[in-house]
């Protein structure tokens, strides 16, 4: 069993530029995206290695990945995760495993095309630390954009940074950038957010984006809320704050409205007819403490995952040639 915590050194021969790469239950895509990387990457004339980060798929993808590893020894990596610890976990993973001076990462689904690579490059040559992608006519059901929409809005709401799609993987890293990532040892957290931290120059370029034509996305409603909490409140005080101030509204409001009732029932005397609009003030009153409860339980929870200071992520095995 192996844990990898803190970025080793880079050796000597160290090449430009490492895609990272999270793999989770994506058998079917896996020598296409390969090779795909290996032709668009041979055409930059820049050194390169390629680490795929296995998430503890369920199907065959180890067993291709092995085989890539095989095939070409001197440029394909893989980890092997125990089991399922998250797609932000694998990528902080292949970071601490990486050793370019630029960092690229990549979803294996084939949607982002790793041609627009060096695209990325070009704009990080520009002089700017970061560069992410922005999904161009992103081929995805409202059912998945509408979420992401609301992550974008949040993600740019509390950190500053108003960018228009942080949920696309396809982003490039100055290697200064990522030894800062590196270097933060919460349990969970959300790296473009983290890269926007530790960046001087952000930049975002429209990339491609094509329709998944196999296997199933590893995305649901369920995660993408927790995705949303965890975002909320990894990186702002603002929620907390902001119901706060909604419930001190709510308070004033609600005694505004109280004062008009005795008033009401002192001038007019007793009735009844506002039984039902109490009670339509109770709930909103309820809901809101619900969900003061919420935030306040989240930001207690993430206090109680740092305290246990349990690995981020268990490395099964590990597939590289070591390097001169």
């Amino acid at each position: 069993m192996t844990l990898l915590t803190y970025p080793s050194p880079k050796p000597k021969s160290a090449p430009a530029v490492s895609v990272v790469i999270p793999v989770y239950n994506e058998e079917e895509n896996l020598e296409e995206l390969a090779a795909r990387l290996i032709r668009t990457l041979n055409a930059t004339g820049q050194t390169f290695e390629i680490i795929f980060v296995d998430d503890g798929s369920r199907d065959r993808s180890w067993e291709i990945l092995t085989r890539l590893h095989q095939e070409h020894p001197e440029i394909i990596r893989a980890l092997s995760f125990y089991r399922n610890f998250g797609q932000h976990q694998a990528i902080f993973a292949g970071f601490t495993a990486a050793r370019g001076e630029t960092l690229v990462t990549l979803d294996a689904d084939l949607q982002n095309p790793p041609e627009e690579i060096p695209r990325l490059l070009a704009k990080l040559a520009e002089g700017y630390d970061t560069v992410g992608g922005w999904r161009e006519n992103r081929q995805d059901s409202w059912l998945r954009k509408l979420p992401s929409r609301l992550v974008n809005w949040i993600m740019s709401l509390v950190t500053g940074a108003h960018l228009k799609d942080y949920g696309c993987m396809l982003r490039a890293y100055r290697r200064e950038v990522v030894n800062s990532i590196n270097q933060c040892q919460e349990s969970s957290s959300f790296i473009p957010a983290l890269a926007n931290l530790y960046s001087r120059r952000v930049a975002e370029i429209p990339v491609r984006h094509v329709e998944r034509q196999r296997g199933r996305s590893k995305y649901n409603w369920v995660r993408l809320i927790r995705l949303n909490f965890d975002l909320m409140t990894g990186f702002s005080h603002l929620p907390i704050h902001a119901v706060g101030l909604l419930g001190i509204f709510m308070a004033l409001l609600g005694l505004l409205f109280g004062l008009y009732l005795f008033l009401r029932r002192f001038f007019l005397g007793p009735e009844v007819e506002g039984v039902f609009t109490l009670f339509a003030i109770l709930f909103v009153f309820v809901g809101l403490n619900t969900l003061g409860l919420a935030l306040l339980g989240e930001y207690v929870g993430r206090i109680y995952r740092e305290v246990r200071h349990r690995p981020r992520y268990i490395i099964r095995q590990t597939l590289e040639t070591p390097p001169d």
